[in-house]
């Protein structure tokens, strides 16, 4: 019986393995290979309208002549060609002049906050490798002046500045006794070192947070050979943190030279829309060449001419640190 009714199943038409796989698998493959894009493109387009489109719109306004007659129907506004660069690198015309004074105080400001924000992030890490009573606490208050927000930090430096009952004055005049009479912090050639300040208090808990990271990898064995072959502490820190650090102090810098060479809300809640001479950084230069004598095509220009130089500057940064790994390795 068993052997009739098998005799009477219809025959099943076996297909090839990979007849039906094959769809599925390459369907698979797609879903695999378009979801990360897919997951991407919220982003890119916002991106896009955030980034892009407004950069190739002040492109092309950087070649229009585009003032306040223009504001409403910018469209309109004439070409201008390269007469709007020409203005700005024009370093013996009164505007040239002003742009180039202010990208050079730009120079000396972020060298100076970059250098100082590095050293004291890098000092404080280092200091918090070792084990103590109260660490983390201290690492917690390391990280409130990065933490806080910008305007109400920067507020905060504004009353401490002032000249008739402010805490600077008060600490350095009428304490400390270390100067004559109260200074003036917001106005004059001491706003410069007031920028500085506050650039490098609310910055160098950043540089902490990097170099704290980047020493986590560096492996306690070399340590404690470095110190057994009797090396101090100085000659661990320039033979075994430095070189190990290098990595991540190229990519720590960098970011911290575009951060402070862009940073515009800084100056602008400390000094407001017209910044002292002596503080007169780039970002707040073309702020007011924008939108305090309404012109926008110059303002324009100077921003794409920022661009530039920042793109300069990334680029060798790149070239140099990938010698400088190529011949390491």
């Amino acid at each position: 019986m068993t052997t009739t009714a098998q005799a009477e199943r219809p025959a099943v038409r076996k297909s090839p393995p990979g007849a039906a796989r094959g769809p599925r698998r390459r369907t698979g493959r797609i879903h695999r290979v378009g979801l990360p894009y897919l997951l991407l493109l919220p982003a890119l387009l916002l991106e896009l309208l955030v980034h892009l489109v407004p950069m190739v719109i002040g492109i092309v306004m950087s070649f229009k002549e585009l003032t306040q007659f223009y504001i409403r129907d910018w469209g309109a506004a004439p070409w201008s060609a390269l007469d709007n660069y020409k203005v700005s690198v024009d370093f013996d015309a009164p505007v040239g002049e002003a742009l180039l004074h202010s990208f050079l105080v730009t120079v000396a400001f972020t060298l100076l906050s970059v250098g100082l924000c590095w050293l004291t992030g890098t000092a404080a890490a280092v200091f918090m490798q070792d084990t103590f009573r109260g660490r983390g606490l201290l690492r917690a208050l390391f990280l409130v002046p990065y933490a806080l927000p910008v305007y109400a930090a920067v507020i905060t430096w504004v009353f401490m500045f002032q000249h008739d009952n402010g805490l600077v004055n008060h600490v350095l005049h009428d304490q400390l006794g270390l100067t004559d009479k109260p200074s003036f912090w917001l106005i004059g050639d001491n706003s410069f070192v007031a920028l500085l300040t506050v650039s490098v208090w609310k910055g160098w808990p950043f540089a902490f947070l990097i170099v704290m990271a980047g020493l986590q990898n560096i492996p306690r064995e070399l340590y404690e050979a470095a110190a057994l072959d009797g090396a101090g502490v100085w000659q661990q820190i320039r033979r075994i943190t430095l070189p190990s650090l290098r990595p991540v102090n190229q990519v720590l810098v960098l970011v911290l030279f575009l951060w402070t060479f862009n940073d515009f809300n800084t100056p602008f809640v400390l000094f407001g829309r017209t910044a002292p001479e002596a503080a007169d950084l780039i970002s707040v230069h073309i702020y007011q060449a924008s939108f305090v004598t309404w012109n926008f095509g110059t303002g324009s220009a100077m921003s794409v001419l920022l661009l530039l130089f920042l793109l300069l500057v990334t680029g060798g940064h790149l070239v140099l640190t990938s010698r400088g790994r190529r011949s390491a390795s």
